[in-house]
């Protein structure tokens, strides 16, 4: 149906947005778009007066722009007409158009994070990025992701997310609808085979089956069962439940710029998914002697530097506090489950922990400098 109303439009475009752009762009009547569609007028009528009215939001309408210079260039074959953008997507390309499976494999990750306690998606003014910021147990904020805003249009499209704000800087929550295809997403995910050495598996999402490195009995025991399956929970990640904690004194027991340490960590290891290598196993850099791993040699290669960047970064801390971070902060495994794998005793894991994001910060104020490299 989708080729019958428009044609080269990405396979993500919900049907309205095509009705809208068909009856806006092409100027083909609503009668016989509801006849192509084979439902009543008064549904494409709704469908295109509904899309008009989310053109408020500047995400939508910077998705819909896009969709519509991108028609017109496969109608006329000729260079683009540049469109001024509105200001949150300035910088942004009008080719830039995320495929199916780009658009999948960036919501996976950016929806995740909005469903922990506190987060929402920042697009600001001038900036080629949108942020996943999260409120820290300190009252301050922490941020978690970046996403190109190319796809957080796309997902504005699909209404996944949603503004609750206007101004400057626009703050978007995660919709029902964003919950519902973050389910679909982790089902289809967990029913993948598992990779005999792959990490993505690993890295599965909180509030869903999770069973651990693919290749963890291996490592730990060759005679060892396979690993069992434990669930997280979807608003609220290792590293943040025990930041909440607070010691004798009353003090938060995790420092914010810890924290802050452990989802740089985390970050970078969501990035280097992205790359062609999904199959790195990262238990190789808590071996001693091992060294931190290829580092890129293009300066655009973001999975690859972000590779580099976690490889540094455990190889920095060595054998045990590499075992823990990667553990807690990148395959969000449990204190318990953490200590038990490892064998130590019962509540040493967060002792261990701090340790070893007190030497990952470190280790970054070392090599990009207090407070992290620039956004956008």
């Amino acid at each position: 149906m989708k080729a019958d109303v428009i044609s080269n439009m990405p396979s993500w475009v919900p049907v309205g947005a095509l009705h809208y752009l068909a009856h806006t762009e092409k100027g083909q009547p609503i009668r016989a778009l509801a006849r192509a569609a084979g439902c009543h007028a008064s549904t494409i009528l709704r469908q295109i007066r509904r899309i008009e009215t989310r053109r408020d939001d500047p995400l939508v309408d910077a998705a819909l722009r896009k969709l519509g210079q991108a028609q017109h260039i496969s109608q006329s074959g000729s260079a683009p007409v540049e469109i001024k953008e509105p200001a949150p997507m300035a910088h942004t390309t009008l080719n830039a158009l995320p495929d199916e499976t780009t658009l999948a494999r960036e919501a996976l990750r950016i929806l995740r994070r909005l469903c922990e306690t506190g987060a929402v998606l920042a697009v600001a003014q001038e900036m080629d990025n949108a942020v996943v910021v999260r409120d820290t147990a300190s009252g301050g904020s922490t941020r978690t992701a970046v996403v190109s805003s190319t796809i957080a249009q796309a997902m504005a499209l699909k209404e996944w997310i949603a503004p609750s704000n206007a101004g400057q800087i626009i703050r978007y929550h995660i919709t029902t609808a964003g919950r519902a295809a973050l389910d679909k997403m982790l089902c289809e995910q967990e029913s993948k085979p598992a990779k005999a050495s792959g990490f993505a598996e690993v890295q599965a999402p909180f509030g869903v089956t999770h069973t651990g490195c693919a290749d963890d009995a291996e490592i730990d025991d060759p005679e060892a069962e396979p690993s069992r399956r434990v669930r997280y929970n979807l608003a609220e990640s290792p590293l943040a439940s025990l930041a909440r904690r607070r010691d004798k004194n009353g003090k938060p027991f995790l420092r914010e710029e810890l924290v802050h340490a452990g989802e740089r960590l985390r970050e970078d290891f969501e990035l280097a998914q992205m790359g062609a290598k999904v199959t790195q196993n990262w238990d190789r850099f808590l071996t001693p002697g091992t060294g931190s791993g290829p580092r890129s040699g293009r300066q655009n290669d973001a999975p690859v530097d972000a590779r580099a960047r976690v490889a540094s970064a455990l190889a920095d801390l060595g054998p045990g506090l590499s075992d823990v971070v990667l553990r807690c902060c990148c395959y969000l495994e449990g204190l318990e489950t953490t200590e038990k794998r490892l064998g130590w005793s019962a509540r040493s894991g967060k002792i261990v922990l701090r340790i070893a994001l007190m030497r990952l910060k470190r280790h970054y104020d070392e090599t990009i400098g207090p407070g992290g490299a620039m956004i956008g």
